[in-house]
């Protein structure tokens, strides 16, 4: 149970995290997780002890993240920056490892051995791409300095991993073969490679020949991709091959498959996108929670002398790396294409944009206990000044960055988003009532396409309360207006007032009660209709002037349609559509016999969603709107246009 409320714990401080960074976004989201970490790991309960194994924390949570960055990945970019790849992911790695490893030695020499510095230099070497977007969410980095800084990072995390593991095997052995060495890089390195390409290809050739045979379908296509990353990363170390470069492999691979097959499987690739993202948002957040759990667990185990002798050599470190990154960059080791005026500029944000996370983490928590029958003492000092490294890297780049990038900025507000998204809706609504004489079918249509404006707003229940009398006013006018041209009987007019007097009653109310009260409602609607079509019948015999049950409401509804047409305006829209709302469904409990015809209702739901395409490129054309504005319009009416094809299914 105790692993089960760990998850739990785990899961809810990642929301929780995700809550806070909504309201106060200037922080970045992951120290927030962080923070939450921390919180989380002074809670009194022995959840929070958590004991990973390291090849099962990289086999379920990184491998996915890794295989995921792959896959959202474009093939044309990774082509155009293969120079660059190699040149930060391979050989500025090895410089890295080599510098630090040599610094730690020289410096001290007594308490870091050659295998053992370089064993800490690969651990912190490793960048994390995620962890730059969470410090740059609120500014502009240039393009060209976040796509290197993308690259970098999907590749530069297996050479930390063969470097640590060549650290590692020295240490153990206390000997070291550069000619072994070499070796075995590039065997894991390179054959990691290949094998995710194969892997890869394998699985895009089995998802064509699915599609062949038709049964490209989310029940099949999305549980495969998602157990991708983890059966090639468990094959591939299971051959000596790098695991992580095997599902980066394999996730390019599934990238060139998804340029190719862009609307040839649209609703799969939405829900898998979608999926993806959940997964990727909740494993990074795990990471960095996680983190903030160890901490006091570093803290608590290291006295206080030597912790902040651990920290100020972290901090040592990552002033290395950082010179270290500005020099490779400035010197042009790595191409940035840079303008002629930016080269120091984009030096320096490449530097500060070696931040690390998720990797370093996992890395450090991979080390052994135990080596060669004895204790690593080592293991917890390293730890410590992994955390401490990320932590810096992290607080540094959320400092420096908004001080020397523009803030991210868009030349429409979401007020204005929600404005033209709900004149938008309003012309398309106005357009079919205005050219179909299908009113019922209709109305079942406009409530719908209503429910596109109302999702951005809060009803004002004031308004609502007062649009919903009036209503009951018309209803009532109306009953008096049929009674005195005898259109009505005097025990109708008793029935329909009471009734009506009871709607308005209902709708006044609200809490858990006014909803129990609803559902009483909706049967006494029913036993009510049943009753007076019955008694109606008699009346029908004495005066056929006398309307029909059902003639009366749809003459009601038709007096408070158009009373609800006169008085909306743009400050009341939304209430006024959620009090059409409540009279249809009243029609709906009167007449659940009255058949919608499906047909008719798909094609107005097209007719709708072309008109708000339409209104769109109008106004775009008119220069009424910006290019942005109308695409994220187009894509909010797509994307509901989507959401009811697939409820058509």
């Amino acid at each position: 149970m105790d692993s089960i409320f760990t998850i739990i714990l785990l899961l809810g401080a990642v929301v929780i995290a995700n809550v806070v960074h909504l309201i106060l976004p200037k922080v970045p989201l992951s120290i927030y997780q962080i923070l939450a970490g921390i919180i989380i790991a002074m809670l009194p309960t022995s959840a929070t002890d958590i004991s990973l194994h390291p090849e099962l924390f990289m086999m379920v949570v990184i491998a996915p993240l890794m295989f995921n960055d792959g896959q959202n990945q474009s093939s044309r970019v990774l082509s155009q920056n293969i120079k660059n790849i190699f040149s930060l992911s391979v050989l500025f790695a090895l410089f890295t490892v080599l510098i630090m490893g040599f610094a730690l030695h020289g410096t001290m020499t007594k308490t870091f051995s050659l295998p053992l510095a370089f064993l800490l230099a690969a651990i912190i070497t490793p960048t994390d791409a995620v962890a730059v977007k969470s410090l740059t969410s609120n500014v502009t980095m240039p393009e060209n300095v976040n796509t290197t800084l993308e690259v970098e990072s999907l590749f530069n995390d297996a050479s930390g991993i063969v470097l640590l593991d060549l650290s590692l095997a020295a240490y153990e052995s206390g000997k070291f073969s550069i000619g072994h060495g070499i070796w075995y890089f590039s065997y894991v390195f390179f054959g990691g490679i290949i094998f995710g390409l194969i892997a890869g290809s394998f699985l895009i050739s089995l998802r064509t020949a699915l599609m062949r045979n038709h049964v490209d379908i989310a029940s099949i296509v999305i549980p495969i991709n998602i157990m991708t990353p983890i059966v090639i990363y468990w094959c591939a170390e299971e051959c000596h091959f790098s695991g992580i470069l095997a599902v980066v492999a394999a996730g390019v691979v599934h990238s060139i498959l998804y340029d190719r097959l862009r609307l040839t499987s649209t609703k799969v690739q939405i829900a898998t996108t979608t999926i993806w993202t959940i997964i990727s948002d909740a494993l990074n957040g795990i990471v960095f929670v996680l983190l903030g759990m160890l901490l006091p667990q570093v803290v608590r185990r290291t006295p206080t002398t030597h912790l902040l002798f651990l920290l100020l050599l972290a901090t040592a470190l990552y002033l290395i790396m950082l010179i270290c990154r500005f020099a490779w960059a400035r010197f042009k080791l790595v191409n940035l294409n840079s303008t002629p005026e930016n080269p120091s500029k984009d030096s320096w944000l490449l530097a500060l944009g070696g931040v690390h996370g998720t990797i370093t983490l996992s890395l450090a928590l991979s080390l052994p206990i135990m080596i060669n029958n004895s204790k690593f003492i080592y293991r917890n000092a390293i730890i410590s000044i992994s955390a401490f490294v990320i932590l810096i890297s992290i607080i540094v780049g959320a400092i420096v960055y908004p001080l020397v990038l523009p803030a991210k900025s868009s030349d429409y507000s979401q007020e204005e988003f929600r404005d033209w998204l709900t004149k938008t809706v309003q012309y398309a609504i106005k357009e079919l009532q205005n050219n179909t004489d299908d009113h019922y079918n209709c109305s079942l249509v406009t409530d719908q396409l209503n429910s596109q404006m109302t999702q951005f707003y809060h009803i004002n229940r004031t308004t609502f309360n007062k649009l919903i009398q009036k209503a009951h006013q018309v209803e009532l006018q109306t009953i008096n207006q049929l009674a005195e041209n005898e259109q009505l009987a005097p025990q109708q007019v008793t029935w329909y007032t009471t009734i009506i007097n009871r709607s308005f009653i209902r709708h006044s109310q609200h809490g858990f009660l006014a909803s129990l009260n609803a559902v009483i409602h909706r049967l006494k609607w029913r036993i009510t209709k049943y009753h007076h079509v019955r008694k109606q019948m008699k009346y029908r015999t004495q005066n056929d002037k006398h309307l029909t049950f059902f003639q009366a409401f749809e003459m009601l509804n038709h007096r408070v349609y158009d009373y609800l047409d006169r008085v909306q305006s743009a400050d009341n829209i939304h209430e006024v559509a959620l009090v059409r709302r409540s009279y249809l469904q009243r029609a709906r409990i009167l007449s659940p016999d009255r058949l919608s015809d499906q047909d008719k209702i798909a094609a107005i739901f097209v007719e709708g969603f072309q008109l708000e395409h339409s209104y769109v490129q109008e106004k775009l054309a008119a220069n009424k709107i910006s290019q942005s504005l109308a695409n994220a319009l187009n894509e909010q009416i797509s994307t509901d246009e989507l959401v009811y094809v697939q409820s058509l299914d």
